[in-house]
């Protein structure tokens, strides 16, 4: 019978076709830093930002997730490259190149604006929650930031990347949505292609130019190259003999492969991730007069009446993945910099009491935006002083970044390539470009 089946050519076809896919086990142990990184920039924050985008211009804003998904690359390479190489995460980098007191300003603001960040997407998951089961907001937001806490204290950093790696598996929920509205795709193409076609009866070129500098600034978010770099770290904790190694020449190549494919993986996964929020809510919200909506909580509620029970469950279920898996991501990134700042013992694989500074820091980031949160401390104000600070430092440190990836002596024969200085500088000439925007129409 096993003769019969083989000579079927249309058996032998799927058997080959089998052969030639990439092992999933080994692509899946590949993937790790890059992919949490990219998942976490899809956080309840962003969701809002990508919400009101779609909702407000509609497909008018398409084009900026296509230009900043080859630099939001580049930079992300950058970072994750910079750890890898030197050993170090990029506070203590920065730390070599900067005045100490400028450091210390960068690593300060980090922390505020991930606190705030914290407070906006707790409040988001709560409100998603309430939406969802019911129940008194308070108690459900000081639930979810006991909740985060205890998984960053109770969990070894195996399961913690391991958990973190599931999460990210909520961001479908977003392309489960998107199959539920009818997307007329010709027309996407043709306004992300003609910006005129942006401009509503209520929309200023003001409130377009805000729009985009949101969506960059939280496409390109500065607590993401801090925990990626870290990351990198942290892995190579984890293999005794990998400083040694990488004078390996087929060692390095394997290892800033693998760094590349996680990277852009995770990078392209986050922004096709944005774009289906933005269609999925310019079609159910905007193409249905809905054109203001400011919270992430928000853009799911307005689902219900228009896209059914369904979509509006899978939005907020998302909305309560996508914040578990941000938050640590946020308060880990603080707890990084603070900790490389001052040479304090860090990382999700020492225990407590090996590393009290670090775990210190993710505690407070995370109670002091709980407490924001239970004071209902408005969200869209938080957002905004969070992006404002964002703009603030991203610059500074972008710049500082290419200067790193760029020194010899920093990074021995293991500087960026000219491609990838391309890239990352043009990277930071529009984020600068962004925050000029950013102030100039505040």
């Amino acid at each position: 019978m096993q003769q019969i089946t083989s000579r079927n050519p249309f058996v032998r076809a799927v058997a080959a076709a089998r052969r030639n896919l990439p092992d999933t086990e080994a692509l899946a142990k590949r993937l790790g830093p890059g992919l949490i990184t990219g998942a976490a920039d899809d956080d309840p924050s962003g969701i809002a930002t990508y919400s009101q985008a779609g909702s407000q211009f509609r497909f008018g804003l398409v084009w900026t997730l296509l230009l900043t998904t080859p630099l939001m690359i580049g930079i992300q390479m950058l970072s994750a490259r910079i750890g890898w190489v030197t050993g170090e995460g990029l506070a203590a980098n920065i730390a070599k190149l900067c005045p100490r007191w400028l450091t210390l300003v960068l690593v300060g603001l980090l922390v505020v604006a991930n606190t705030i960040n914290i407070a906006a997407d707790i409040g988001a998951m709560a409100e998603a929650t309430r939406l969802l089961v019911g129940g008194p907001s308070a108690l459900l937001v000081i639930g979810f930031g006991a909740l985060c806490i205890a998984g960053q204290l109770l969990f070894s950093y195996e399961r913690s990347v391991r958990i973190l790696k599931w999460l990210t598996l909520a961001l479908l929920s977003y392309f489960a949505v998107l199959l539920v509205a009818h997307v007329p795709y010709g027309q996407a193409a043709a306004e992300s292609l003609q910006p005129q076609h942006w401009r509503g009866p209520e929309a200023s070129l003001s409130d377009y130019a805000s729009m985009v500098v949101a969506v960059l600034g939280t496409t390109i978010s500065p607590y993401l190259f801090f925990w990626q770099a870290a990351q990198e770290v942290e892995d190579q904790h984890r293999r005794p003999d990998a400083a040694a190694r990488r004078a390996e020449p087929a060692y390095t190549q394997e290892h800033l492969l693998r760094i590349k494919q996680d990277t852009w993986f995770g990078m392209i996964f986050s922004n096709v991730v944005a774009l289906a929020i933005v269609l999925a809510t310019a079609v159910t919200l905007n193409m249905h007069g809905i054109t203001s909506i400011q919270t992430s909580a928000q853009a799911a509620q307005a689902l219900r009446p228009i896209a059914g029970d369904f979509a509006f469950a899978l939005f907020a279920m998302g909305i309560v993945g996508t914040g578990l898996l941000a938050v640590p991501v946020l308060a880990g990134s603080a707890a990084y910099a603070v900790s490389e700042v001052f040479g304090w013992k860090a990382g999700l694989s020492r225990g407590f009491h090996e590393a009290r500074g670090f775990y210190a820091i993710i505690l407070a980031a995370t109670g002091i935006g709980t407490l924001m949160s239970v004071f209902e401390v408005d969200p869209i104000k938080a957002l905004v002083w969070s992006a404002i600070v964002n703009g603030v430092i991203s610059v500074p440190i972008m710049v500082v970044m290419m200067w790193i990836g760029q020194s010899t002596r920093l990074m021995g024969a293991l500087t960026i390539s000219r491609r990838h200085r391309v890239f990352g500088w043009g990277a930071t000439v529009l984020m600068g470009v962004a925050v000029v925007v950013m102030f100039a129409t505040a």
